[in-house]
């Protein structure tokens, strides 16, 4: 889900208490803290050679002792909003980083407004490679990747 939408969404159900159901079916506390709203870039190298660049919106929650805080859409839309001079005008695809035991990013795939919950589900991300064409042999093929192609 990219930027605008969520905007969108969240100027829409601006009373909205925010919940963040994760990939395993559990929910990120609601009394959740959005502590940084950033943009992300990174450039990089893939293992055939050709040089690339990802950006993207990244919602740090942070889980504290304050039980009684609660998040409302509108609170999240003016914080992103506010943080415009840093997102730029892109239209980034957005992520929740949220701690349990280690740091992990989620990418947000919906959101559906029920009672007065507002909940953005969140994805996975996986690893891959992104030059198959270069690095996987072909089906009459037997040799590895690493033989001689410079990949890897």
């Amino acid at each position: 889900m990219n930027t605008s939408t969520i905007l969108h969404i969240l100027r829409v159900h601006p009373d909205h208490q925010l919940r963040f159901l994760l990939p395993d079916g559990g929910l990120i506390p609601a009394h959740a803290h959005v502590t940084e709203v950033g943009r992300v870039d990174k450039t990089f190298l893939d293992c055939g050679g050709t040089a690339r660049r990802t950006s993207s919106l990244c919602l740090q929650t942070w889980v504290a002792d304050d039980v009684d805080h609660r998040l409302h859409a509108a609170k999240l839309a003016d914080i992103i909003d506010r943080a415009t001079p840093i997102l730029g005008n892109d239209d980034l695809e957005a992520e929740i980083e949220y701690e349990d035991g280690f740091i992990s990013q989620f990418p947000i795939e919906s959101a559906a407004a029920q009672g007065e919950s507002l909940t953005f589900t969140l994805g996975r991300k996986h690893t891959d490679c992104l030059a198959k064409e270069i690095c996987l042999p072909k089906p009459q093929e037997s040799s590895s990747c690493c033989s001689g192609t410079g990949c890897c």
